[in-house]
């Protein structure tokens, strides 16, 4: 198996895809660790630097801010190679790490995570796109859903990593060693990924590169699926934010406790993203994304039922994020396939809606959690998602994948 190929046959060699697989993963799990470290580890950024807490919540805002600058990247890409916007990705996640670690002043490590958030967001679509055009449609679940194990094991595997590096060797260690690792995914990636060269599409201007956005508007499939997107990931935010107020309101956990709820959280993202590699194509991801995200609603409406006590309302966090990761990992698979000729302009549009979507749940999620507790949250939570399903539905009604 290869992606240099566009069909995976049994005369291709596995390692081929294996040393591909292993060293985009390892570049992604550098990129999203970069992205979440400094949710736990704020107050140890915020006494390093010497500033307040609140200027670290901005330094988020600003890294979480990138994914919408990302949709500018996803019609280059399509332009100049995606292997190129990947290795530039990891070179602005290089710079950022290093400039941060040589450089330990507040206006330089903000700068550093917007370095490593905009590169992020230029590697992803340009990933996707990669595996889109080489992956046959059948085994695009598989594939994608095996590159996402990245995501949970930033939260299972990095976060802790970032935490020990802390602990031992100071605030400043993490950005060494992501940095670090970012150069070892450059030239793993520049060894292991064949070039693709320059592609032969229209957009040879900035009039051409918007063309390619308002073709993405003026497709149904795709439009409905960039609005999927966006009420999907509201829906989970709105959640995400006030959880850890919910169970320390009705069960009086302490820090660490809370802390252990994130690797319940880790654990369901990463069983979601296992269920995608394994079912998601059997199932076909048009079902699949429908039925994550059925599976998910109902797992909004259960939640505030289980609050009665603490084993059950893990368990249902626990699914209502292995429902919202299964669903939108399957949704990546699919997606790469709903504008062929301009896959990472898709993408980027997907991931940037995305982005947009996190920014408002969790703007709406504090004032939503004040005024009706858990319930009023699971309440907004599910009718968000149902309007994510209505997107897809008319998104996808007559759609067909080009041969």
């Amino acid at each position: 198996m290869s992606f240099r190929s566009t069909s995976l046959t049994s005369d291709q060699p596995v390692s081929g895809l294996v040393w591909k697989v292993g060293a985009i993963t390892l570049c992604r799990l550098v990129f999203n660790t970069a992205r979440r470290f400094a949710y736990p580890f704020a107050p140890a950024l915020s006494r390093g630097l010497g500033v307040p807490l609140t200027a670290i919540t901005s330094v988020i805002a600003v890294n979480q801010s990138t994914a919408v600058l990302g949709m500018f990247f996803g019609p280059l890409a399509d332009r100049f190679g995606y292997r190129l916007m990947m290795l530039a990705g990891l070179g602005l996640l290089v710079a950022g790490m290093f400039a941060g670690g040589f450089l330990p002043f507040y206006g330089v490590v903000l700068a550093a995570l917007f370095l490593a958030g905009l590169g992020k967001s230029v590697f992803d679509p340009a990933l996707q796109a990669y595996v889109g055009e080489r992956v046959p449609f059948h085994r695009r679940g598989l594939v994608i859903g095996v590159l996402e194990f990245s995501w949970a094991g930033s939260t299972l595997l990095g976060i802790p990593i970032i935490g020990l590096l802390i602990e031992h060797l100071g605030w400043r260690a993490p950005f060494f060693v992501m940095g670090g690792v970012g150069l070892l995914g450059i030239a793993a990636l520049s060894i292991f990924i064949p070039k693709d060269g320059k592609k032969p599409v229209r957009h040879q201007t900035a009039a051409g590169l918007w063309n390619a956005w308002r073709r993405l508007g003026q497709e149904r499939a795709a439009l409905g699926a960039v609005c999927f997107s966006f009420f999907v990931s509201a829906a989970n935010d709105n959640l995400f934010v006030v959880y850890g107020a919910w169970l320390e309101k009705s069960f009086s956990l302490r820090i660490v406790a809370l802390g252990l709820v994130t690797s319940v959280i880790g654990v369901a993202e990463l069983s979601g993203e296992g269920f995608t590699a394994a079912i998601s194509d059997w199932l076909g991801l048009k079902r699949a994304v429908a039925v994550g995200l059925v599976m998910c609603v109902i797992s909004y409406g259960v939640l505030p039922l289980l609050g009665q006590n603490l084993p059950l309302a893990l368990c249902g966090l626990f699914f209502i994020f292995l429902t919202y990761e299964f669903t939108i990992v399957s949704a990546l698979s699919l997606c790469t396939e709903l504008l062929p000729g301009t896959r990472a302009t898709m993408m980027s549009g997907f991931l940037a809606a995305a982005g947009t979507g996190r920014v408002v749940g969790a703007l709406i999620g504090g004032p939503v959690w004040l005024t009706g507790g858990i319930l009023m949250t699971c309440i907004v939570s599910a009718a968000i998602s149902s309007m994510g399903l209505l997107s897809l539905v008319w998104g996808l009604r007559g759609w067909r994948r080009s041969q």
